[in-house]
């Protein structure tokens, strides 16, 4: 189970021997992880009676803090129980004695000894009087990221997310280390609360040759952010716990510069984020979108949905259940996406076992079956069309090849296949009468133009054409209207044979398009695309490309023709925006791009 959500389909894997080989130039055992933990330098701030107990006790190295309050017995926390230190309660000496041998307290109540990653967090009373302190031990561990080593050498922004004590400051230090000294990248680490490097002047050995940046006072974290950035060059920036609006918009701001982020914020998970107004941002920033009436019925949603407002700025994320267990979203934007949808995300559950072996078991997302959402959003269904044509405004002319005739008469379809194949005198071309008696298929000499791009076309329309490479046996020719112009050979050709030349005026779907319907004598109304033919604009065919073209349908269809109204769309990348302006194109209307990257997007202008 991870959350409420159950495991559908699992695969496991083990890592390769070049993984292996990574772990032996680390030099880590295989079989276990090196800790570095300074136990030694925070027992000798503690009172003599305090330090005695925790080093005769038998878990003292499992030790993870020590509580002391006044007027209350001090406690060790270890991992699986709780202890009393003694009889005695805590004294104001006691207390006193704590905070002359740590470093200065800072703003946030926090404090550290030198070279080590020990950390002392103070409460106050009204007065400003220390009443209590918890002395977390802080260690250095080696080969906690070996579950996602490749991730980190991607480039790609990386954020952790998990409950305190799970490990999260432990794993930016280790891939602080690692970016620095084995992929010899300019590492920078915004260290607030002297956490992640220690305390002093002088950071810990445990990041490497990565460089570390104090802060001041905890509000101006987000300065040093961009300080960093501005003033010393790094490939890398290590931030520890985001969470504030200006910090997540510093690291928007990061990310956008080219710079890998590497950071941990205030959640368990990537819903957490979703449902924070003030660290959505991470995650692509949500916003409430208004559907009209035709649309919101084909998805079968209400009118306002939510939708992702602008790229992630971390590309991948990490949720720490437990210190060996790790689910890795890959693709932040599709997990939001399918989140904002009410579909469970795909996911990888990464484990490592004391043999230092990891596995990986992927999670298959489910569609919940009461949700027409995942079925209307991630791939367009011409079962439920919208826009002008389910309205009934326009009637298209269906091709005899088409899928829609053999649906609706069969046996037209199988008397046409068994009798109706003429081959014409002297020729092998076979022909079918068309709906209104012509001869197709039609075969077309292409002159300049991609014929992948004119397959594609031919392929998704369902048109009655065929490519020939013999433009003796042409009964049409497609041609750049510019090779027309300087090829008089071409056009010495045509002549002869008597063939009809269709020009285009770039080499792009929608005026291939056009002109084939024009060669078939197809009704220029029937140019408008439906949602099902949006595939014919797309280049990989995959969810967001849809999406981004059906979003682009439908504020052409609902908007910008019935009102005469401009829209802007949702920034996408360049080639995806692209296959838009190739879609407005169709409709024949003008469209820019504008903003900056990656908040680049379409506006749309009525004609």
């Amino acid at each position: 189970m991870i959350g409420n959500q159950p495991i559908k389909k699992t695969e496991n894997q083990v890592l390769s021997s070049e993984d292996s080989h990574l772990m032996e130039q680390e030099k880590i055992p295989s079989h276990r992880m090196q800790v570095t933990d300074n136990l030694d330098e925070l027992l000798a701030i503690l009172p003599d009676p305090i330090r005695v107990k925790i080093d005769e006790h038998p878990q003292r190295d499992e030790l993870i803090e020590v509580v002391m309050d006044l007027g209350r017995l001090p406690e060790a926390r270890f991992t699986d129980e709780v202890a009393y230190l003694g009889e005695t309660p805590v004294s104001k000496e006691d207390l006193q004695y704590c905070v002359e041998r740590v470093g200065t307290f800072s703003s946030d109540n926090r404090a550290g000894i030198e070279r080590t990653l020990h950390r002392i967090s103070a409460i106050r009373n009204r007065a400003g009087d220390i009443i209590g302190l918890t002395c977390r031990i802080g260690r250095a561990v080696f080969g906690t990221i070996i579950m996602i080593r490749e991730l980190v050498e991607t480039g790609k922004s990386i954020l952790l997310l998990g409950r305190p004590g799970v490990g999260k400051t432990t794993a930016l230090r280790e891939i602080a280390r690692v970016l620095a000294d084995d992929l010899n990248k300019r590492v920078v680490i915004i260290d607030t609360s002297n956490e992640i490097a220690g305390d002093g002047d002088i950071p810990h050995p445990a990041i490497g040759r990565a460089r570390r940046m104090q802060v001041a006072r905890p509000e101006l974290q987000h300065q040093v952010m961009i300080e960093a950035v501005e003033n010393h060059m790094p490939e890398v920036i290590v931030i520890d716990e985001i969470g504030t609006e200006l910090e997540a918009l510093a690291a928007r701001t990061i990310a956008e510069r080219g710079v890998q982020l590497v950071g941990t914020a205030h959640g368990n998970t990537i819903e957490n984020l979703i449902k924070n107004p003030t660290l959505s941002d991470l995650v692509g920033g949500i916003q409430a979108v208004t559907l009209g009436d035709d649309e919101a019925r084909r998805r079968g949603s209400q009118k306002t949905v939510l939708e992702r407002k602008a790229p992630p700025t971390f590309a991948i994320s990490v949720e720490m259940l437990e210190r060996q267990s790790w689910v890795v979203h890959e693709d932040v934007a599709q997990t939001v996406d399918s989140l904002l949808r009410g579909i469970e995300p795909a996911a990888q559950i990464r484990t490592v076992n004391d043999s230092g072996e990891v596995s990986i078991i992927y999670e298959e997302p489910e569609r919940p079956a009461s949700s027409l959402l995942a079925k209307t959003t991630s791939a367009i269904s011409p079962d439920r069309p919208g826009g002008w044509r389910a309205s009934g405004r326009m009637t298209p002319v269906v091709p005899a090849f088409s899928n829609k005739q053999k649906n609706v008469n069969p046996e037209f379809d199988q008397m046409l296949e068994q009798s109706w194949h003429i081959q014409a005198p002297g020729s092998d071309k076979v022909r079918t009468p068309g709906p209104n008696g012509e001869d197709w298929p039609v075969y077309v000499y292409p002159y300049g133009i991609g014929r992948t791009q004119i397959e594609q076309v031919i392929e998704v329309l369902k048109l009655p054409v065929v490519l020939t490479k013999d433009i003796d046996g042409a009964d049409a020719v497609l041609a750049l209207r510019s090779q027309i112009k300087h090829h008089s050979k071409l056009r010495q050709l045509t002549k002869m044979r008597h063939l009809p030349i269709h020009a285009v005026k770039s080499n792009t779907i929608p005026q291939i398009t056009r002109a084939l319907r024009q060669l078939l004598h197809m009704e220029d109304n029937d140019d408008i695309p439906e949602a099902a033919d949006l595939q014919l604009f797309s280049r990989a065919g995959s969810d967001d490309e849809i999406e981004a073209l059906e979003e682009a349908r439908l504020a052409v269809e609902q908007i910008v023709i019935p009102k005469g109204q401009p829209v802007e769309l949702l920034p996408r990348s360049s080639k995806v925006r692209k296959m838009q302006h190739e879609l407005v194109e169709h409709y024949r209307l003008q469209s820019d791009s504008f903003g900056d990257e990656p908040n680049r997007r379409l506006r749309i202008y009525p004609a």
